[in-house]
């Protein structure tokens, strides 16, 4: 089955580069012309895609966002994607960035500045007068971490700086012209002198930003590069918990010898750059960041410089173009040079797809249990999401992750320390090498123009021969390769009746999982590595899958069998009914015995035991991961009680019949003595209406607790899916008796 198979569909192959990249770059209309019976009609462009990232297409002034791929599953069936009206908050920029500050770093204080302010189901809009300073690719790097600072999107309007950006990357003069008169004519075209009632505002004075870094296990916990060896340093004593690890002093000092194949050895120390990435179209899709980055490492090698071996360098650009004009600027041999060689164009180490480290390292880390870092110029530093040996993780703008691939470490102060010695023994620091704003700007006009666009986007859809050469059918219906360790038709619809049964209480449940704040779905269903002795890695070794052919979790995403076993798999999750271990355990209460999570749930299943899932604040951050739902369904998580919850996960629990709680304000799992050992019964029932409270009851031998939580229905929509069991079965009944 193809794109043959469908009328309306054309799919850019793999190997062209991140589709939020290309959209921007490429496929974006802004404004859509179609011609009907009655004529010529135009109207602005929107964008739902299946990955929270999908916001990045706002930096144009086409409003979208991300929702999980249930819900694109069910658009693609016909149904409508629905949302309530949305607060609107309005961030006022002051100023321009001042030298020595890029995008990424006003990135990064815009997702701390947001997080601290609550924008969990808004829409952010960006205006002031320090909006005319920043290039469309800067925005774009702002829009595209959307997900980040929790809004549904950051929309910038359309101004001067939008109709250059489409003219730079090649589209036609006419049709922007055609974008220009539309848009103003509809007052959709930015107007300095317009007056605008927000539901909030906030001001960020551009001039007040500085170099920074995120870290190291959330986007919002923003450091300033002057504090950072610092901030490292307490936090590898501080108590366990998102910026901290809990090492005691004597932890803190140790190294480890690495032996190379050649017979070198090194010194590897306590936070030591084990990853060092320059990844994802958040910060690829800036030219200037990405120059930088590339005159910085120009720089490095003149002066003989060098990244230590223990450092995995790389480069994965969002789109072609970016190869490109590094060709073209001369920095690539620099670049290969110090090991940020081209690995490929997608999100690579930004998912998790970083590869192994070479076996010498892995080893020497795994031996000492040595606490190792990454850089990366990515979006997401979540535990256990870079790589399963890097526990602390730090985002950054590409030349910061050039310069701490040459430092080596995360504990290196870029002020008062050299990177290294030219060849009389002068010290060079990273202020030697930074380039001149004004040298990247020049180098950007030159080597960024719209023929660069046009070359590359000219045979986007045919160039790749590898794709053009697969065989498909023409065939609507796919055909099930029952041997198959990738793509299994699911038992999502196996129990399927047409009669709709009234919502019913859940008694009896148990708690499978209980945990604290920020718990990721990159915690709840990770897209990295499996593991051989994970349950998703046992039971692909049961089907003769070699290790070396694993793959990762988000390459087997059509399988069920394998992603209900890594379903709070996460090697850095932390369950407190199973406390002393990390990764994907749990009490099977019981016996009271500690096994995998996967296992547990299937001792419940023989039982019918319905399961329930208690969390802290913002349960579900992160990616748009419909599997962060799939997967607890079909592990029989029938309710999960959070004290809130991310937009897009909330949703998806709903569309896969999940029943979302919320505990009410000021109560948690914790103020109400809940330990996870008891049994729950909620008294929810065909009356559950938007946002109305039920009774949960918990009880623990003789000790009875009773609480009201509201029932996180956020539209009527919302009930009618979880009365159809999610939004699956309901489409399934609705083509039924339509034929």
């Amino acid at each position: 089955m193809g794109q043959n198979a469908f009328d309306n569909y054309q799919a850019v192959p793999p190997a062209t580069g991140i589709v939020h990249q290309v959209n921007l770059e490429f496929l974006a209309r802004v404004v859509f012309e179609q011609t009907t019976e009655q004529g010529t009609v135009l109207y602005p462009d929107t964008l739902v895609g299946t990955d929270s990232h999908t916001t990045m297409v706002n930096a144009l002034g086409v409003l979208g966002w991300g929702v999980g791929g249930i819900e694109a599953e069910a658009g693609m069936l016909g149904q409508p994607s629905y949302f309530p009206v949305p607060e609107v908050v309005g961030v006022t920029l002051l100023n321009a960035l001042p030298a020595g500050a890029t995008a990424t770093d006003l990135a990064l204080k815009v997702t701390q500045v947001l997080r601290q302010h609550g924008v969990v189901g808004k829409f952010v809009e960006f205006t002031g007068a320090g909006l005319a300073s920043l290039t469309l690719s800067d925005r774009a790097t702002i829009a595209n971490m959307a997900p980040e600072y929790g809004a549904t999107c950051g929309f910038f309007p359309v101004d001067a700086e939008s109709l250059a950006y489409l003219a730079l990357t090649g589209r036609k003069q006419a049709k922007i012209n055609v974008i220009e008169r539309y848009l103003k004519d509809n007052h959709l075209f930015h107007d300095t002198t317009e007056t605008i009632a927000y539901s909030s505002s906030v001001t960020i004075d551009l001039a007040e930003i500085m170099p920074n870094l995120a870290g190291p296990k959330r986007p919002q916990d923003l450091i300033p590069l002057t504090e950072m060896k610092t901030a490292f340093e307490t936090a590898l004593q501080a108590p366990v918990g998102n910026q901290g690890f809990g090492l005691s002093a004597a932890e803190t000092q140790k190294t480890a010898q690495i032996t190379f194949d050649d017979g070198e050895t090194l010194a590897m120390p306590t936070g030591a750059v084990a990853i060092a990435a320059i990844t994802s179209c958040t910060n690829t899709s800036n030219p200037y960041v990405l120059l930088c980055a590339g005159l910085i490492a120009k720089r490095a090698v003149e002066l003989g410089l060098k990244v230590p071996r223990y450092v995995k360098t790389s480069l994965a650009p969002g789109s072609k173009v970016v190869t490109a004009y590094l060709d073209d600027a001369g920095l690539t041999p620099y670049m290969d040079q110090l090991g940020f060689n081209l690995v490929g164009y997608g999100c690579t180490t930004c998912i998790g797809n970083s590869g192994p480290l070479l076996p010498e390292i892995e080893a020497a880390i795994q031996r000492e249990d040595l606490l190792v870092s990454s850089v990366l110029s990515g979006n997401r530093n979540f535990e256990g999401r870079i790589h399963p040996l890097t526990k602390a993780n730090y985002l950054a703008s590409p030349p910061l992750v050039v310069a701490y691939a040459l430092a080596g470490t995360t504990a290196f102060d870029f002020e008062t320390e050299a990177l290294g010695t030219d060849q009389s023994g002068t010290s060079i620091y990273l202020r030697d090498l930074w380039p001149d704003k004004a040298a990247v700007e020049a180098l950007v006009k030159t080597v960024v123009t719209p023929e660069i666009f046009s070359k590359q986007y000219a045979q986007v859809f045919n160039d790749n021969e590898v794709w053009n050469a697969i065989e498909t059918t023409d065939e609507a219906a796919y055909n099930w390769d029952e041997t198959s360790t990738y793509i299994a038709n699911p038992p999502f619809f196996d129990a399927l009746q047409m009669a709709i049964e009234p919502i019913q209480p859940i008694s009896g449940g148990r708690v499978l999982a209980y945990f604290g704040d920020s718990v990721t779905t990159d915690h709840i269903s990770p897209a990295g590595a499996i593991g051989k002795d994970t349950p998703a890695g046992l039971y692909l070794r049961a089907h003769d899958v070699p290790i070396r052919s694993f793959n990762s979790y988000g390459s087997r995403r059509g399988h069920h069998e394998v992603m209900m076993r890594g379903t709070f798999a996460n090697i850095r999750i932390r369950n407190k009914v199973a406390p002393g271990t990390e990764g994907g355990y749990t009490t099977y209460w019981p016996t009271a015995e500690v096994s995998s999570i996967y296992d547990a749930a299937m001792r419940y299943k023989e039982t019918q035991t319905p399961l329930v899932v208690l969390a802290g604040k913002d349960y579900g951050m992160g990616s748009s991961r419909d599997w962060a739902a799939k997967g607890p369904k079909l592990l029989g998580v029938k309710a999960v009680i959070a004290e809130s919850y991310e937009r897009i996960h909330r949703s998806n629990l709903v569309l896969m019949g999940i029943l979302p709680l919320q505990f009410i304000d000021g109560q948690s799992a914790a103020s109400l003595g809940l330990n996870g050992d008891e049994v729950f019964d909620i008294a929810i029932d065909d009356t559950a209406g938007v946002r109305e409270m039920v009774e949960v009851t918990a009880t623990q031998g003789e000790k009875i607790l009773k609480f009201q939580a509201i029932v996180r229905f956020d539209s009527l929509i919302d009930v009618i899916y979880y009365r159809n069991g999610g939004i699956l079965p309901l489409i399934l009944r609705q083509k039924a008796v339509q034929k």
